[in-house]
């Protein structure tokens, strides 16, 4: 069986791939900063899941949660990182401080998390899962989605400096386009926060500029993409697979 880290498992598309693949019959260590709700996430995904506490900001804490996983797992064959933020606010409007939390954990925790799982998927000629959006290079810009679009590029770029360096180990970046489903604290959407004003202003922008292709994909999908593609041979694994929803289920490309 499979020994897999799931970063960002405590909440929506993490929550969902983490437990999904738990009940497809991996070994999974779940990780995020909310242990209460963690732990709640291991005990829906079963016997074979774990809960480990880490904060993708610090680089201390990815390490020690890392290393607690591969002891508990005896190694580690997929690590799949999902944490992102996505603040709704204009470029001119997006301080200093703002940039750097974005970044913080959508490029750099999952940088410090690879980092720190490498000698492990090295030995298990592994494979690794960042999950991306159709906000970054992949699809237009979306307007007032700036700064998080320009850290989902960032983060392509870094799947290929990460299979450039260890091409032994499949580097894969999942853009993910509209998905929905789960329940509780597995229920997806990353509109929480968001200034709905703005929002009003902004969703007729996306719609013509193409940004929202009005096809929905299940959660189910997602996570039987994510299973695909741990499934397979790490010297076959792509760079980039894009899924996103189709009007007779889940369209899945690859590059």
């Amino acid at each position: 069986m499979s020994k897999t880290v799931v970063i960002g498992a405590s909440s929506g598309l993490g929550r969902c791939i983490g437990v999904g693949l738990a009940t497809k019959g991996a070994h999974v260590a779940l990780l995020a900063r909310r242990i209460e709700r963690l732990e709640a996430a291991a005990q829906e995904a079963g016997p074979r899941a774990i809960a480990v506490e880490c904060d993708v900001t610090d680089d201390v804490s990815i390490r020690a949660a890392i290393d607690r996983s591969a002891e508990a797992l005896g190694g580690i064959d997929n690590l799949v990182y999902t944490p992102a933020i996505g603040p709704l606010v204009r470029l001119v409007d997006t301080e200093a401080d703002a940039w750097r939390r974005i970044f913080d954990t959508n490029v750099i925790g999952a940088a410090l998390a690879t980092a720190a799982a490498i000698p492990h998927l090295t030995a298990s000629e592994g494979k690794v899962v960042y999950l991306s959006s159709d906000a970054g290079t992949y699809g237009p810009p979306w307007p007032g989605l700036g700064a998080y679009g320009v850290s989902k590029s960032a983060l392509e770029r870094l799947t290929e400096s990460w299979r450039a360096e260890h091409p032994s180990v499949g580097f894969t970046c999942l853009v993910v386009g509209e998905c929905a489903g789960g329940e509780g604290d597995g229920q997806t959407g990353m509109t929480t926060g968001w200034d709905m004003e703005l929002a009003s202003k902004t969703f007729p922008l996306w719609v013509s500029r193409g940004c929202m292709p009005g096809k929905v994909m299940p959660v189910e999908d997602l996570i039987e993409v994510v299973h695909t593609i741990l499934s397979t041979n790490s010297a076959t694994s792509m760079p980039m697979v894009i899924a996103r929803g189709a009007p007779g289920g889940a369209e899945t490309l690859a590059n």
